[in-house]
């Protein structure tokens, strides 16, 4: 099945057999939000200029969730920074409803459980594993030296600025990782694009990072 580079960085940061996350939803959820607006940059529906973003063609990509934040970065019609959209485009909706497409494809099942038979859980663990050993065999061939196309390059690149390759590939060279994050291995619109959104999801994580730690 098609899956969108959000879903695959889903499906990555959970474990396959328990379905839980790997790392926190404060560094996951601005990395699927940044996975959205870095999936908009690659199909050419949105660009950087003087370090903003702008959308250079509104004409849907046939993804519901693509095409809404599409539609919503048109309507708002403005050039907004790479931080600005991440932290709009990202939360724990999304978060769910990727999730729940990603089970009503008979990928992933969901599980509901109580910790403590108090509070409500869910688990996600894999129902057909394929899928994410596809996304698994591209990223393995990259960080082992293989060229990267663009769509591998990308995900790459977002698991690193949310420190999820650290959990999902913990035996991958460090170096090699941040060659493929920072490299340039799409036109140079594109790359320079993504490349700001990765910072924003960086920068996003790290905030909401520091205001949980003061308000807990």
């Amino acid at each position: 099945m098609t899956v969108t580079i959000a879903e695959e960085l889903l499906l990555l940061a959970h474990d396959e057999e328990a379905g839980k996350q790997l790392i926190g939803g404060v560094q996951l959820d601005p990395a699927l939000g940044g996975a959205i607006l870095a999936e908009l940059a690659a199909a050419g529906r949105v660009e950087l200029a003087d370090d903003k973003v702008t959308v250079t063609d509104p004409t849907p990509l046939g993804d519901a969730e693509l095409d809404a934040a599409l539609a919503r970065m048109a309507e708002d019609g403005k050039a907004r920074k790479p931080a600005w959209w991440v932290q709009r485009l990202q939360s724990d909706k999304l978060r769910r409803r990727l999730l729940a497409r990603l089970a009503e494809a008979g990928v992933l099942a969901e599980e509901r459980g109580r910790v403590l038979g108090i509070f409500p859980t869910t688990r996600w663990p894999e129902s057909d594993p394929q899928v994410e050993a596809d996304v698994r065999e591209r990223v393995t061939a990259v960080l082992a030296g293989a060229d990267p196309d663009e769509r591998t390059a990308t995900l790459i690149a977002i698991m690193h600025a949310a420190k999820l390759d650290r959990k999902a590939f913990p035996g991958a060279d460090r170096e090699r990782v941040k060659e493929i994050a920072e490299g340039e291995w799409a036109g140079q619109a594109v790359a320079k694009t993504i490349t700001a959104i990765t910072a924003a999801i960086a920068a996003t994580a790290s905030t909401a990072a520091v205001v949980a730690a003061t308000t807990t």
